[in-house]
């Protein structure tokens, strides 16, 4: 599956049981963040979002949960949700059905080792959004539910300016959008500029920032 900023809609009628987007008119938007929990990058994000009075997801990877417990735990006491993003950053078109199940699930176990609920262990987003349909279809039997986007900011290609990272966000937004960010090293650069300017256009035009919760529908 290639990205897209905006997310090609034939693409979400091709897999209807991911979810791409979260309709509602209320202009409740879905900021998401993927590849942390990491020291400072999160906590600076985790200060931004309480800035703005804003509540997101985090897709966090198993091993830096199991690295990072205390900034892990921050994000759970700040009220935001937690998603699953596999125990080592699998890319799913290479990897077979059964360790991809079994990083996952591993990547869970390791939430619960921190107190997480097991329920909100439950919302999962495949790295780099490539997943196979066998994984899928097994992540669901086991009860997960597949969260993609519908704008990916492109913050972690570090051939973009922050001006067009910023663009890529500001232009496509609209009520029942989920949104990716990255809380990584590699997305910086970028995140730095455009997370503040990005909430700040959120108050602005009176949209709000709200977490995705497992139980939602």
């Amino acid at each position: 599956m290639s990205l897209w900023v905006k997310t090609n809609g034939f693409i979400k009628t091709v897999f209807p049981k991911y979810v791409w987007e979260i309709p509602n008119h209320e202009k409740k938007v879905y900021l998401t963040f993927d590849d942390g929990p990491i020291p400072e990058i999160t906590e600076w994000t985790l200060a931004q979002l309480k800035k703005h009075n804003a509540k997101a997801t985090f897709f966090c990877i198993g091993d830096n949960i199991q690295k990072h417990p205390e900034i892990f735990k921050k994000v759970i006491d700040d009220g935001h949700s937690i998603g699953n993003h596999t125990f080592n950053h699998l890319k799913g078109w290479e990897t077979s059905l059964e360790d991809y199940i079994e990083n996952t699930k591993k990547c869970s176990e390791t939430m619960v080792n921190c107190q997480l609920n097991t329920e909100h262990a439950q919302l999962f987003r495949p790295p780099y959004g490539k997943i196979k349909p066998s994984q899928a279809g097994a992540l669901r039997k086991l009860g997960y539910k597949i969260i993609m986007w519908d704008i990916i900011s492109m913050d972690f290609d570090q051939t973009i300016t922050p001006e067009e990272c910023l663009n890529n966000v500001l232009k496509n937004i609209e009520s029942g959008s989920i949104i990716v960010f990255h809380d990584s090293l590699k997305a910086w650069k970028n995140l730095e500029y455009v997370l503040p300017k990005t909430l700040a256009f959120l108050n602005e035009k009176g949209f709000v920032c709200e977490k995705i919760d497992y139980n939602w529908s």
